[in-house]
C-alpha cells in the first residue's frame, strides 16, 4: 500500500497541485488521467521518490518493494537484455552480485564459505534460482525473441529497449508498481499482453496512459488531476468520462430536479455496471463493479476541443482504387501487390507489423511518395484531406499560427481563422504564438485546424492520435464516429479503432488481408491469425 499525505508540488509561485491524501492499495489499478502539464508523471516521480515535494510524504507498508518503468533508454546499455530484466528487482541483483564475486576470488576462505552460505540462502528465499527463466518468460511476451536475450541493450532498437524496460518492471512480482505510458511503442498485440498480464495482477499498479482501452481494461480506480486538485474516482476511465459529461449536462439543466437527477444518476450506474457484466470479464472489472459509487459521479472541469469534419459536397460511387502496389524501404519489402477498392461511407482501419508500411501507402496515395510498381485512381468528386505521421516540414517558419493557418485557407480574415483555432482550444493570446516552438499535441491540433477547413469528404490520418491528450484523443473520436464521408486511417489506440473502423486491410511483405469485420473479432479469429502468421513469414 502507498499512503499520500498532505502533498504538493510548487514550481515557480504557483503550485501544480496540492493538498494530495489519498491511499493507493493492493488489488487495484489506479489510473492517472489529466490534460497536458497537469502534473501526471510528476505525481509518479514523487511517489517513486526521482522528485521530492514541496509539502507531505509518501510512505509503504514495511518491506514492500516499489518497481518503477524506467524512461532513460540508455541507462543500462553495457549489460545484457536477461540481466537489466533482473535488475529490476535491485534486492536479488545485488545478492547475485556479491555472491558471484565471491565464489570469483582466487583465495576463497573459510569466511568466504559462510557468507557465500548466507547469499544462497538469502538468494534462494527470493526464488533467484527461477529468476532467469522468469525474466525470459516476460521478454518473451513482450515480443523480445529469445536470440536478443544476451545481447547487450546497446545492440537492441529503441522499440526494443522499451519492452525490456517494461519487463524489469514488471520482473518479481513487485508490491508496488509505477508505469508511465507503458503502452508506448507497442503493438496492439503487446498491448493486449499487457492488459492481461496487469488485469491479473494482484498488487497495487499506478499508471498514466493517453490509450483509453488500456485503461478501461485494467483500471479500477482513475485519479484525475484537475485544476491544482487529485481526486480518486471509483470505476474505469469510461464510467469517469461518462459520468462527468452526463454530471455536466445535468449541471446545465437548471430545471431539472434534484429528484429526477439523482434517478437518472443510479440508472446510469445500473446500467453501466450492467455493460460490464456482460463484456468479458477480467479481475478488475469485477472489483470495478462492487465499487461503483453515485457520490463518484462529478463534472469534470475539463475543455475538450471543438473538432467537426463537414463535407463541403458529397462523394460520388467511385471513391478510390489501387492494383499492383509495391514499395521496399531499406532492402525490406513493406507491402507487395495491394489491390482494394473504397467504397462510399467506409472507415478503413489499415494494419501492418511495420507501422512504415502505412505511413508509406499513406504518403504514395497522397501523391506525396511515388510506389515501386503498380497504380491507384481517386474519384473524381474526392476532397482527401490528410494528416500525416510526420508534421516537421509545416512548422518550420517562425510565423503566428494565425498566419500559419491563413496559408490553407481562403478566408484569411483573423475572426474566420480564429474561430477555427478556438475549436482546436487555441484561444486568446494563443493564436500568436509561433508555430516553429510548439510541442507535439499543439501541432497536431493545428494539422486538424488546417483539415477541417479543407471540408474534406474524404480523410486520409496516419497515427492521429499521437501527441494528443485524452481529451483530444475522446472528441476526435466521437468526431469521425459521426463524421459521413469516408476514413482511411492507422492507429494503435484500440478503441479509435474498434468504434471508427468498418473494414480491417492489414498490408504484409506478402500481400495483404482485407476485411468487413469487426476489429475486436479480427484480432480474436483464430482463422486470421493463421492467415497472418503465413503472410508474415
Amino acid at each position: 500500500m502507498i499512503s499520500v499525505s498532505n502533498l504538493s508540488i510548487q514550481f515557480g509561485k504557483k503550485p501544480l497541485f496540492q493538498d494530495v491524501n489519498i491511499k493507493f492499495t493492493p488489488g487495484n489499478c489506479y489510473g492517472v488521467i489529466g490534460a497536458n502539464g497537469a502534473g501526471k508523471s510528476t505525481l509518479i516521480k514523487i511517489i517513486s521518490g526521482e522528485l521530492d515535494s514541496t509539502t507531505g510524504s509518501i510512505s509503504m507498508e514495511p518491506g514492500e518493494r516499489m518497481a518503477v518503468l524506467k524512461q532513460n533508454h540508455f541507462e543500462f546499455d553495457e549489460f545484457t537484455v536477461l540481466d537489466t530484466v533482473i535488475m529490476g528487482h535491485s534486492e536479488l541483483w545485488a545478492v547475485l552480485q556479491e555472491k558471484n564475486d565471491i565464489y570469483a576470488k582466487p583465495d576463497f576462505s573459510e569466511a568466504d564459505g559462510i557468507k557465500a552460505s548466507e547469499l544462497e540462502e538469502q538468494f534462494a528465499e527470493m526464488d533467484g534460482w527461477n529468476a532467469e527463466s522468469g525474466a525470459a518468460e516476460l521478454l518473451s511476451g513482450l515480443g523480445i525473441k529469445e536470440a536478443l536475450h544476451y545481447k547487450l541493450m546497446k545492440e537492441l532498437s529503441g522499440k526494443e529497449k522499451v519492452r525490456v524496460l517494461l519487463a524489469q518492471a514488471l520482473f518479481g512480482n513487485p508490491d508496488n508498481l509505477l508505469l508511465d505510458e507503458p503502452t508506448n511503442d507497442l503493438d496492439l498485440e503487446t498491448v493486449m499482453w499487457l492488459e492481461n498480464y496487469l488485469a491479473n495482477f494482484e498488487n497495487t499498479v499506478i499508471v498514466v496512459s493517453h490509450d483509453r482501452h488500456f485503461l478501461d481494461s485494467v483500471c479500477t480506480d482513475i485519479v484525475d488531476i484537475d485544476f491544482g486538485k487529485v481526486k480518486m474516482f471509483s470505476g474505469n476511465y469510461t464510467f469517469w468520462y461518462e459520468s462527468s459529461q452526463l454530471a455536466a449536462r445535468q449541471q446545465a439543466n437548471q430545471n431539472k430536479k434534484a429528484e429526477e437527477k439523482k434517478k437518472e444518476l443510479q440508472e446510469f450506474i445500473a446500467r453501466f455496471s450492467a455493460n460490464v457484466a456482460k463484456s468479458k470479464q477480467t479481475t478488475s472489472r469485477k472489483k470495478m463493479i462492487e465499487k461503483l459509487d453515485i457520490s463518484d459521479i462529478q463534472a469534470s472541469t475539463r475543455r475538450y476541443p471543438g473538432i467537426i469534419f463537414q463535407q463541403e459536397r458529397e462523394a460520388g460511387d467511385k471513391i478510390f482504387s489501387c492494383s499492383g502496389l509495391s514499395k521496399s524501404l531499406d532492402g525490406e519489402v513493406l507491402f507487395k501487390d495491394v489491390e482494394f477498392t473504397i467504397e462510399k461511407g467506409e472507415k478503413v482501419i489499415f494494419l501492418s507489423r511495420d507501422p512504415r508500411a502505412m505511413s508509406a501507402l499513406f504518403d504514395i496515395i497522397n501523391g506525396i511518395e511515388k510506389a515501386d510498381s503498380g497504380n491507384y485512381e481517386w474519384g473524381v468528386t474526392i476532397t482527401p484531406a490528410y494528416l500525416p505521421l510526420d508534421n516537421t516540414e509545416f512548422f518550420e517558419e517562425p510565423i503566428t499560427l494565425i498566419d500559419w493557418l491563413a496559408q490553407y485557407s481562403s478566408d484569411t480574415s483573423e475572426v474566420y481563422l480564429r474561430g477555427y483555432l478556438g475549436k482546436m482550444l487555441f484561444s486568446g493570446e494563443d493564436i500568436y504564438k509561433k508555430a516553429n516552438v510548439l510541442s507535439g499535441g499543439e501541432k497536431v491540433r493545428c494539422m486538424v485546424s488546417r483539415m477541417m477547413l479543407r471540408n474534406a469528404n474524404l480523410l486520409v490520418l496516419d497515427t492521429p492520435t499521437n501527441h494528443l491528450d485524452l481529451e483530444s484523443i475522446q472528441s476526435f473520436n466521437n468526431s469521425l464516429i459521426n463524421f459521413g464521408g469516408t476514413v482511411l486511417m492507422s492507429s494503435h489506440d484500440h478503441e479509435f479503432i474498434q468504434t471508427i473502423s468498418t473494414r480491417v486491410i492489414e498490408l504484409t511483405p506478402n500481400g495483404i488481408i482485407d476485411k468487413l469485420m469487426d476489429y475486436d473479432d479480427y484480432i480474436t479469429s483464430d482463422k486470421i491469425k493463421e492467415q497472418r502468421e503465413n503472410l508474415y513469414n
